[in-house]
């Protein structure tokens, strides 16, 4: 059909084609939103809500002192062990040196250096006693930590069974909203869909297309992007249904259709050539001999051939020649493309469908008789 068109006709269809996809554009972010904004309807639903709140309270606090207690454990730990550290240093460097000593006391033998040995000594002892302080230390933190752990691990299952005990509870009252949800979105697209199928079949081709094929998109776009990211598992069975319903809607419009298609070719083609030619708009008769077949049939025909001026198929004209210069022409062209004659100057003009069937009444051949 666009070949048909006037170059100013073309650029108007472009642009109201554009005028469709930007007015789909605005609708499509204006359904996103609300859309997105549906869950909100919903208050937000967490565990926690069917939970025991003093039994889950009191879990929590004795996990929290439970960690407080294991830092605070580690970091003393963490000290008693460099004291430990400080400790043994100190006695194997005093064991040492005290041996070092017994060896030289051993090589002289002198008697007076026997209240030394006792000081020496006991000065070991005192740092050995240090060392066993700072190993107990560090047991005692290592069971400070330890019990720690436990209590908040112990502390922990307890939390635990109190979310296992209400996740059933849970999960069942966050599928009820995603099915409340889902709804809202279903009640919001599903009428939208009905109102595009309604355009497409009444108002497709009206002079307000651009805006009717504009919200068509949308509804389009607003069922299968905006939807169907948002079912629930069990949503796809409406998904499913929902494409069987218009599958088998549009098949049906499809065939039934092409019936009436059919028939009305099968009694175009059985009516007189005349009254073929008036039911003919000129470009629709343009537009499909430019796409290089019969405007009456719609049957391919080679119109490149120069000895065809009619079809062959439903035995409509295709070509005739000027009543001036005698010259090849399409047979549904207003003007000559060889002199510009006006094509009813050379020879009648088209009679109306109305006229064509009044002339062809069995009153009017008797009156012709």
């Amino acid at each position: 059909m666009s070949k048909a068109l006037r170059l100013s006709e073309k650029w108007f269809q472009r642009g109201l084609w554009l005028v469709a996809f930007i007015f789909a554009g605005f609708l499509i972010g204006l359904g996103s939103n609300i859309v997105s904004d549906l869950p909100r309807v919903e208050s937000a639903r967490a565990l926690e809500d069917y939970m025991d709140p003093a039994a889950s309270q009191a879990a929590r606090a004795a996990i929290a002192k439970a960690e407080v207690d294991e830092r605070t454990a580690v970091d003393a730990l963490e000290q008693a062990r460099m004291k430990l550290k400080v400790a043994q240093s100190d006695v194997s460097t005093t064991r040492q040196g005290f041996n070092n000593w017994l060896a030289t006391r051993t090589a002289t033998a002198r008697a007076e250096q026997d209240p030394e040995v006792i000081s020496r000594t006991q000065a070991l002892d005192a740092l050995q006693a240090r060392e066993r302080a700072a190993r107990a230390e560090v047991e005692r933190q290592e069971q400070r930590r330890l019990d720690s752990q436990q209590a908040g691990e112990q502390a922990q299952r307890q939390l635990s069974a109190l979310e296992e005990g209400a996740r059933a509870s849970y999960e069942k009252a966050l599928r009820a909203q995603e099915l409340r949800v889902f709804g809202y979105r279903l009640a919001l697209t599903l009428p939208l869909l009905g109102v595009a199928g309604w355009l497409f079949k009444r108002h497709r081709q009206s002079r307000w297309w651009p805006f009717v094929w504009g919200f068509i998109i949308f509804a389009v776009f607003a069922f299968f992007f905006e939807l169907v990211p948002y079912l629930p598992s069990y949503g796809g069975y409406v998904r499913y249904i929902v494409g069987i319903v218009l599958t088998v809607v549009v098949g049906r419009w499809a065939i039934v259709a092409l019936q009436r298609y059919l028939e009305r070719q099968r009694a175009a083609e059985a009516q007189p050539d005349q009254l073929r030619r008036a039911e003919l708009s000129y470009d629709t008769a343009v537009a499909r001999m430019a796409k290089g077949v019969c405007p009456g049939c719609e049957r391919t025909v080679d119109l490149k051939n120069p000895l065809i001026d009619f079809c062959p198929h439903c035995g409509i004209g295709l070509f005739d020649q000027c009543g001036v210069c005698h010259a090849r022409k399409n047979a549904f062209s207003r003007f000559c493309h060889a002199c510009g004659a006006l094509a009813a100057d050379a020879q009648p003009a088209w009679p109306t469908a109305t006229d064509v069937a009044t002339a062809l009444a069995p009153g009017a051949e008797k009156a012709a008789r």
